[in-house]
């Protein structure tokens, strides 16, 4: 046989990678958490991979005044199609595991880089776009700003944390699993 077969051991790693990406679709990707002297219990924007979530109204309304365009599901257009992405990704990935080929290994790793890196670009994209084209008649005037994708910033009296959501750990635990077997198999 010309093509090398994967072992059962990293067939086994990559149907569980399937599962992880499976999960994800479950649990938040990314949020924001936004601390200020009038709340400091926080206000939340929570992303998944098809809806958002939190005290997203009250955030808009604050958000209305710097001239920033409100959060909603409709802003978003990539909500309406992501979980299938996602969904489809999983399959490639659970065929992947049956087919047990390197060279099918080698494209799901492509898929999954190339995907990974549009998603980061995308997530970037519309925080600079939400961040820097602020209504000029904005009762409140700010310089443009970008938030970071992890980390924090300040605006103003607003203190905005961004971080990671489990469901973006379960698909980077799963990238990990899928690369062991170029390891494991070599």
């Amino acid at each position: 046989m010309s093509m090398k077969r994967l072992s059962i051991l990293s067939s086994g790693l990559i149907a569980a990678a399937a599962g992880l990406i499976a999960a994800s679709l479950f649990f938040p990707w990314w949020g924001m958490e936004f601390f200020a002297p009038q709340y400091p219990e926080g206000l939340n924007i929570i992303v998944y991979p098809d809806k958002l979530e939190g005290e997203i109204d009250i955030v808009n309304g604050l958000n209305h005044y710097i001239g920033m365009k409100g959060f909603s599901e409709e802003n978003f257009p990539e909500l309406s199609y992501l979980k299938y992405l996602i969904g489809g990704l999983a399959a490639l990935t659970l065929i992947t595991a049956i087919l047990r080929r390197k060279t099918v290994l080698y494209v799901l790793i492509g898929i999954f880089a190339i995907g990974g890196l549009l998603g980061v670009w995308d997530l970037r994209r519309w925080l600079h776009d939400f961040g820097t084209d602020l209504s000029p008649t904005a009762p409140i005037k700010v310089d443009p700003f970008v938030p970071p994708i992890i980390g924090e910033n300040t605006l103003a009296n607003f203190i905005t944390n961004s971080y990671l959501g489990l469901g973006s750990y379960l698909v980077i635990a799963a990238f990990i699993l899928i690369l062991i077997p170029l390891w494991k198999d070599r």
